[in-house]
């Protein structure tokens, strides 16, 4: 059974010609989750968010929006969804209160409840001091707020944003990112499509990746990393003898691997590797100190978001055996 802020896509192709944008995309987005949506340039990541908005119709294949098909039902699909698409059409001659009262009438949001829903878009972007502003006249950060508000006018269910924060200053992506982690909570879905992988990491839960129109990957970043590792690693810093620290670590039961050595400043730096579903950084760290090392630091080593994207998508299987 379809529940209330669900996305889902199945096999998914659109044809342009002879030539094939996007091929058999599948995935589903659970409700109150935020999920990044991640590609390279080519990927289909634009193609497929206009396919899931219905901004224009699969080749083959469907999608749904809270159970309603985007083609076959399209306006009560567009009423569960709110959409920023990446380059926004604001209408720079109006002003901010009048444009969403707009995309409110378009909305068909009913004339006693406008002014309401209007006014909480605005509250929830932070724009509401900018009501008689013309858009023409406010900052990029600014303008992205609104477009951001016009999605939320309607209070869907869906939340899909199209590169958010793109060309906007450090500052301004900052407050961004902020607001659209304020958006997601229980009962509201977030796909959020960007270039900036660590914006992605900070925010989203899982994943989706794209490479060449087709689903590359699907999962939470750390489980996408057990996939793409052999196993798991952590540095220890520490000093002493460097031949002596080397076969301390070799000797803990469970070790798999070590590398490393001494570095600029003569701390010795080891990375040492161990089984995924074991966990003996606390013997590791008891050989060191016992051996009479002095231990600095015990860190994880994990691979970003950028390491695992640039991995999975030279690898269109997706990293699969």
């Amino acid at each position: 059974m379809t529940e209330r802020g669900e996305i889902r896509a199945e096999a998914l192709m659109k044809r342009f010609g002879a030539f094939v944008a996007v091929a058999d995309i599948s995935f589903t987005v659970s409700p109150g989750e935020v999920v990044g949506f991640l590609g390279p340039n080519g990927a289909g990541k634009s193609t497929t968010l206009r396919m899931v908005t219905g901004v224009f119709p699969p080749t083959s294949g469907r999608c749904t929006i809270s159970g309603h098909d985007v083609v076959r039902d399209a306006i009560a699909a567009r009423t569960a969804l709110g959409y920023l698409p990446e380059r926004t059409a604001l209408y720079t001659d109006m002003t901010v209160e009048r444009y969403l009262r707009f995309v409110g009438e378009m909305k068909r949001i009913a004339a006693a409840a406008l002014a309401g829903a209007v006014g909480a878009a605005m509250d929830a972007t932070a724009v509401a001091h900018m009501a008689q502003r013309p858009i023409g006249t406010l900052s990029k950060g600014y303008r992205q707020r609104v477009g951001i508000a016009q999605a939320l006018l309607g209070d869907p269910d869906v939340l899909i944003l199209d590169e958010p924060t793109s060309g906007l200053d450090p500052e301004q992506a900052a407050e961004i990112r902020t607001l659209v982690r304020g958006l997601a909570d229980a009962r509201r879905t977030v796909l959020l499509s960007s270039h900036v992988l660590p914006e992605v990491e900070s925010i989203c839960s899982r994943v989706i990746i794209l490479a060449q129109g087709r689903v590359v990957a699907v999962d939470a970043p750390a489980r996408l990393e057990q996939r793409l590792r052999p196993h798991r690693e952590v540095a220890v810093r520490a000093v002493g003898d460097a031949g002596a620290l080397l076969a301390l670590l070799r000797a803990v039961p469970g070790v798999l691997s070590v590398t490393g050595g001494p570095e600029p400043d003569g701390v010795l730096r080891y990375v040492v590797g161990f089984a995924h579903r074991t966990d003996i950084r606390r013997e590791i760290a008891a050989a060191v100190v016992g051996g009479g090392m002095g231990l600095l630091a015990l860190e994880p080593v994990v691979m970003t978001l950028e390491e695992i994207f640039l991995t999975l998508i030279g690898r269109p299987d997706g990293g699969e055996g």
